[in-house]
C-alpha cells in the first residue's frame, strides 16, 4: 500500500474540509435525524452512550430503537430521545418482528447507526440485512455486533475455513468501524497481521466489501473503496475503556445525520474524539475519566476546530 496517498487528519484538514452548518432559521428536522439501534439487557448504557453522541454531535432529533426489557429506563436517561422498545430472542439479541417497525422510521431518517451493545451475532446480522434494503437512502453506520453481518450466512467457523471475504458486498456503499480484533473475526485474518499493516487491511476490506472502513485503534485507518485514504493519530490511552467506541460511533452517526458524506463523518468523528479524551486527560489525568463524559466535550470542540 506504499504507493496510496494518505492524508493525515489535522487542523488543517478538518477546517479545508468544512462540517454542514445549519442556517440560524432552521429547525430540528433540517438538522438532522439520526435512528440507533443499540443496547441490550446487559448492555443498556451502549444506546445511551451513542445517542449521547448523536445529540452533541449537532444531530436534531435521535430515536433509540433497543430492547424491551430496557427501554422505559433508557427513555428516562435522555428525554430529548424518542425510544422503541423491540423484542429479544433467547440470545439477547432483537427479533425479526422488530424489523417492520424500524422500517418505518427509515422515511424520516437521514443516518442509521446498528451495534453498539447488541447481542447474539446471529440475529444481529439477520437485523442489518434485513435493514439496509430499508434505508438504502440513508448513511448506514454499522459497529461492534452489527459487524457480523461481514461473516458468511451460517456463521461458518473461522477457524476450519477461511472465511470468503466475497461473499459480502454491500449495493451501496456504508461505514463499517471495527478495531483489529473486529475485523480479524469479520476476515479470518490474524489480529497481529492487521495491526501489521491496517493500510491494507482497511483498503483491502474497503474494496472487496464496497464500504469505507474506519479501522480503530491508536492509528485509526479511514479507507473509501475508490482507495482514498485518511490516518488519525492522536488522544491518549483513557480513551481506551468501556464505551468509548459506542461514543464514537453516536458521534460520526450525528455527524452523519446533519448531512456530512461518511468518509467526512468518520474523519470528523475519530478526530473529535480524540480531542475529547486529551480535553478530559488535562481536567482527569489519562486515566481514569469515563466515556460518558466524552459527549459533553463536542460541542465546544466543533466550534474550536471550525474556526478559520
Amino acid at each position: 500500500m506504499s504507493g496510496t496517498d494518505i492524508t493525515d487528519i489535522d487542523l488543517q484538514t478538518l477546517r479545508n474540509w468544512p462540517l454542514p452548518m445549519p442556517r440560524f432559521d432552521d429547525d430540528k428536522e433540517v438538522r438532522g435525524h439520526a435512528v440507533v439501534v443499540a443496547g441490550s439487557r446487559e448492555m443498556p448504557g451502549a444506546a445511551l452512550l451513542a445517542a449521547n453522541g448523536v445529540l452533541r454531535a449537532g444531530a436534531g432529533k435521535v430515536t433509540i430503537a433497543t430492547a424491551a426489557h430496557t427501554a422505559a429506563h433508557v427513555a428516562t436517561a435522555l428525554p430529548e430521545a424518542r425510544v422503541v422498545a423491540l423484542a429479544e430472542t433467547p440470545g439477547g439479541g432483537f427479533a425479526a418482528e422488530g424489523i417492520r417497525r424500524l422500517g418505518e422510521l427509515a422515511a424520516k431518517a437521514d443516518a442509521l447507526l446498528i451495534g453498539p451493545g447488541m447481542q447474539d451475532e446471529q440475529a444481529s446480522a439477520e437485523l442489518v440485512r434485513a435493514l439496509l434494503p430499508r434505508y438504502a437512502l440513508c448513511k448506514v453506520i454499522l459497529d461492534a455486533a452489527a459487524l457480523a453481518v461481514l461473516r458468511p450466512p451460517g456463521g461458518a467457523s473461522l477457524l476450519a475455513d477461511p472465511v470468503d471475504w466475497e461473499h459480502m458486498r454491500f449495493a451501496e456503499p456504508v461505514l463499517l468501524t471495527p478495531h483489529a480484533g473486529e475485523m480479524a473475526h469479520a476476515t479470518g485474518m490474524e489480529k497481529k497481521e492487521i495491526e501489521a499493516d491496517p493500510r491494507g487491511a482497511a483498503q483491502r476490506a474497503a474494496q472487496r466489501w464496497n464500504a469505507v472502513v474506519a479501522l480503530k485503534g491508536a492509528l485509526t485507518i479511514i479507507a473509501a473503496p475508490d482507495g482514498k485514504q485518511w490516518q488519525q493519530q492522536g488522544g491518549n490511552v483513557g480513551l481506551a475503556i468501556s464505551g468509548s467506541g459506542d461514543t464514537l460511533a453516536g458521534i460520526i452517526a450525528g455527524l452523519a445525520a446533519r448531512g456530512a458524506s461518511l468518509e467526512q463523518a468518520a474523519a470528523w468523528g475519530v478526530a473529535l474524539h480524540a480531542a475529547a479524551g486529551d480535553q478530559l486527560a488535562m481536567r482527569f489525568g489519562t486515566l481514569g475519566y469515563l466515556a460518558r463524559e466524552i459527549p459533553a466535550e463536542i460541542p465546544a470542540l466543533l466550534r474550536t476546530l471550525a474556526q478559520a
